[in-house]
């Protein structure tokens, strides 16, 4: 199922809130349920529980966003962020798309039609945008490999080959504009294949590889300097697929966050620091088409992902020897 613009939402948000029993629709489409108080997410002993996926929890940046979301609807009740047991992303998909909440509820991935077909997707890039665009974490012994790179012919003659999740839909989009990509389904054993040469680049977003590699702190891994790898590839909060409540809070959690002012903190909060860091305005970037994007992806993020676009000055140019 799929949440589409504010004014399109309506209907699916009234329904999905009055099977769950919730008396606040017209409130809320009126505002008049925001409050400004936030509750403690372990203090109550009535929390309810919101298990996140292990790899999202550990994320500083993802956890974040994701309690920023609950504490902007304290009319839902106080809850207990649960960091799930550890699954490769595949099994964490199909347990919510069984809507196994026992094991898994929430998740925050890459967005595809079948994703937003077997679960609840809420369509707010929780990034502005940013896991699309790429840089390769490799190794210092590899980095000649890229240099003088100018074309993505380049990438190709030189055999340059990526790495990926094998569950990953950028793993599609790598291969559909005729790179080499090499995958595997644990995320941690993509490291373990780099340093071994399995491949060149383990292409990670900007918003997430200083953070990778702050967890890895391991001087056997490196930035690749010079170049991105750029393509339309937002990244959603999803729930399981008949969980209705869960997916209205996040989505209205959200869009209270980016209509006061506080997502914007939070991008600058989590994201600022790492994309100066990266220096993605020095870098040669490579414009690569996603064939496997849903038709609504954009949402109401529309503004946010352009304005990150102008914030780093990449613009929407496609490289000349993009493949259709």
């Amino acid at each position: 199922m799929r949440f589409g613009s504010v004014a399109g939402r309506t209907d699916v948000v009234r329904h999905a809130l009055k099977q769950a029993g919730a008396f606040v629709v017209l409130c809320w489409v009126s505002g008049a349920l925001y409050a400004s108080g936030s509750p403690s997410p372990t203090a109550d002993e009535d929390a309810q529980d919101v298990l996140l996926w292990y790899r999202n929890y550990d994320s500083p940046a993802i956890r974040g966003l994701l309690e920023l979301a609950l504490n902007k609807t304290p009319e839902y009740g106080p809850y207990h962020l649960v960091r799930s047991q550890e699954m490769n992303q595949g099994r964490a998909l199909r347990e919510m798309a069984r809507d196994n909440r026992k094991a898994v509820q929430v998740a925050n991935v890459a967005t595809t039609p079948d994703r937003e077909d077997n679960m609840l997707a809420v369509q707010i890039p929780i990034d502005g945008g940013l896991l699309g665009y790429r840089v390769c974490v490799t190794t210092p012994q590899m980095l000649d490999r890229f240099e003088g790179v100018e074309r993505l012919a380049d990438v190709r003659e030189r055999h340059i080959r990526f790495g990926q999740g094998r569950h990953w839909p950028d793993t599609r989009v790598l291969e559909a504009n005729g790179l080499d990509v090499v995958t595997h389904t644990r995320f941690e054993t993509l490291f373990e294949m780099l340093d071994s040469g399995r491949f060149e680049c383990f292409a990670r977003g900007v918003s997430e590889v200083v953070y990778d590699l702050k967890l890895q702190k391991d001087p056997r891994f490196v930035v690749e300097p010079t170049l991105m790898f750029t393509y339309t590839m937002p990244s959603y909060f999803f729930v399981g697929s008949g969980d209705y409540p869960l997916a209205v809070r996040i989505q209205l959690g959200l869009e209270r966050s980016i209509a006061d002012g506080s997502f914007v903190e939070y991008l600058n909060r989590y994201f600022t620091e790492p994309l100066e860091a990266l220096n993605l305005t020095g870098r040669r970037v490579f414009h690569l088409g996603n064939p496997w994007l849903p038709g609504g992806a954009y949402g109401i993020s529309k503004d946010v992902l352009q304005n990150m676009k102008v914030q780093i000055q990449l613009g929407d140019t496609r490289s000349p020897d993009l493949e259709p």
